[in-house]
């Protein structure tokens, strides 16, 4: 095989991406949350708590939060009684959708694959 070889520090180095990406997006919940907010827009805790199956009020403040810090969504806290909170998803968060169709069109094909 023609062409210079590759070295492990070259392979950290593209892997260093993936690891941030996989920091972000860790565990079972913060991709099916980003998916609600991105098909809805905004919505209530409650709707997302019912829309992500499975998840504890807990685990999806904690979620949440992340989320926030990682500037994929914003907070919003309306001034009424009772107060209304919602959750959008920002505009960076939009940049997930191909990252989200992705891994949707994938897990398609996937259930196809091994239910035969």
């Amino acid at each position: 095989m023609g062409g210079r070889s590759k070295t492990p520090k070259e392979c950290l180095e593209k892997l260093l991406p993936v690891r941030d990406a996989l920091n972000v997006f860790q565990g079972k919940w913060k991709i099916q949350i980003i998916s609600v907010l991105i098909y809805y827009e905004q919505c209530s805790f409650k709707l997302l708590k019912e829309s992500v199956k499975g998840i504890t009020p807990k685990m999806l403040s904690k979620e949440l939060k992340d989320l926030e810090t990682n500037l994929l969504i914003v907070r919003k806290v309306a001034d009424t009684r009772p107060v209304n909170i919602s959750y959008s998803i920002t505009e960076y968060g939009k940049k997930c959708t191909p990252l989200i169709k992705a891994l949707y069109q994938w897990g398609l094909k996937h259930r196809e694959t091994i239910m035969v």
